[in-house]
């Protein structure tokens, strides 16, 4: 993010304006807008998103979704892109969807407070279609740094876009869940979207195995 001191002097001096500065004068910590994401801290990198302007969702979002929970989870929760409500109040799964996957992670003896829970897009798409592989690939390296900042013992991939992008499959839910996979050395878990459960509550005994899996892997992991 640009400092807006520095952004004041930039504007003079593009008017010819000379600026001055006293001798003991700092420049600024800048993080620059859309730089790579590689080495920044989790402030650094929360300000990088708040500002990205990478695709063209930046155009209509109202708030991006950074993610939310605890920072030194040992589960990182991965999900599709904000919705409606997601990108009003800039927190990822709300609505009834959220409430069904706190009480997913209820029954597994975990919390959104001790969870992390992040998106493939931190931006929402327009009238909630899927995400662009365009779209994802600028995305990227921001969910990338968080994997890295957290190092989980378990990630849970949450539905069809979420899995699919980290998989670099087109395999459906169906396919991908009931066995474990591998993310850079980290245990990887498909399981189906709480929005499609709620269509379809005959599948949540699916859900409740793949989150068994998560928990026996995430636990070995400490092993």
């Amino acid at each position: 993010m640009i400092h807006p001191e520095q952004q004041r002097r930039a504007y003079l001096q593009a008017m010819g304006i000379d600026v001055w500065l006293p001798r003991d004068a700092e420049e600024p910590a800048v993080v620059a807008v859309d730089e790579p994401a590689a080495d920044l801290g989790w402030s650094e990198l929360r300000d990088c998103v708040a500002g990205c302007t990478r695709c063209e969702l930046a155009e209509s979002r109202t708030n991006t979704v950074f993610g939310v929970g605890n920072l030194d989870a040992d589960w990182l929760i991965i999900g599709e892109a904000p919705g409606a409500e997601e990108d009003r109040r800039g927190e990822p799964f709300v609505g009834r969807a959220g409430q069904l996957l706190d009480q997913m992670l209820l029954a597994i003896g975990q919390s959104r407070g001790s969870v992390f829970i992040a998106n493939i897009l931190k931006c929402r798409p327009p009238n909630n279609r899927d995400p662009k592989p365009a779209e994802a690939a600028e995305c990227r390296d921001y969910l990338d740094r968080q994997i890295a900042l957290i190092q989980p013992k378990i990630i849970l991939a949450v539905g069809k876009i979420a899995a699919q992008n980290l998989l670099g499959s087109d395999d459906p839910v169906g396919r991908m869940r009931g066995r474990p996979h591998d993310l850079d050395g980290i245990p990887l878990v498909v399981t189906y979207h709480p929005a499609y459960l709620l269509r379809s509550p005959s599948q949540k005994y699916k859900s409740w195995s793949d989150l068994c899996l998560a928990a026996r892997l995430a636990a070995e992991s400490h092993a």
